[in-house]
């Protein structure tokens, strides 16, 4: 049987273990009572400690407070005035850690997603990239600060796991401006699967 993760799966303090575990788990969302879900395939780490985190430094202002809370709460914003980008808040509250999810698998609710999408048929770019998952899973602002263990949006354990050997690790997407923590292999994708969000 399915079952929601637990708080204590996004307290945990290795913010790249969290993003390598959450392949293979389940994003859920449950809007106007209609289920979408999908497998994430696709994850990036961010840490206070590197460059790329909107939180480096200790950096706190009115979008970034989220990050100051205990694991397990949703931060989702806007990414250049177009796409919401769904990210899980981890580690303990005063240390600002995150995952963000690029890329799904589709399973629940496929039709509901089509629809959000203004797409006639299924195809890759439904849920590849992170504007994309949280346009389809009917994600947005509203959403920012959710908790992930309530009814809204949750993430499920459905028994889908992934060998070390099946995870491709390398540098995040579109994080040039952080200098040599660009380079960090924080990018986490299922080997040889067609519904990530990029090949390299």
């Amino acid at each position: 049987m399915p079952s929601i993760l637990s708080k204590s799966f996004y307290t945990r303090s290795d913010v790249t273990l969290i993003a390598r575990e959450l392949l293979g788990k389940v994003l859920c969302t449950n809007i106007n009572g209609i289920l979408t879900s999908g497998i994430i395939v696709e994850t990036e780490a961010y840490s206070q400690s590197e460059r790329a985190c909107h939180a480096y430094g200790g950096r706190r202002t009115a979008r970034t407070e989220i990050f100051y809370n205990d694991g397990g709460l949703s931060y989702v914003y806007l990414c250049y005035g177009i796409h919401y980008l769904f990210n899980v808040i981890t580690n303990r509250a005063h240390t600002a850690d995150a995952v963000l999810i690029r890329a799904l698998e589709p399973v629940d609710g496929i039709e509901e997603m089509l629809t959000r999408r203004g797409m006639d048929q299924i195809a890759h770019r439904i849920t590849a990239g992170p504007g994309s998952v949280t346009k389809a899973l009917g994600i947005d602002k509203s959403h920012n600060g959710s908790h992930l263990t309530e009814d809204k949006i949750w993430i499920e354990d459905r028994g889908i796991k992934y060998k070390k050997s099946e995870i491709i690790a390398s540098p995040r997407v579109g994080v040039d401006y952080a200098g040599e923590d660009a380079k960090l292999p924080w990018r986490y994708r299922v080997k040889d699967n067609k519904w990530v969000s990029k090949a390299k």
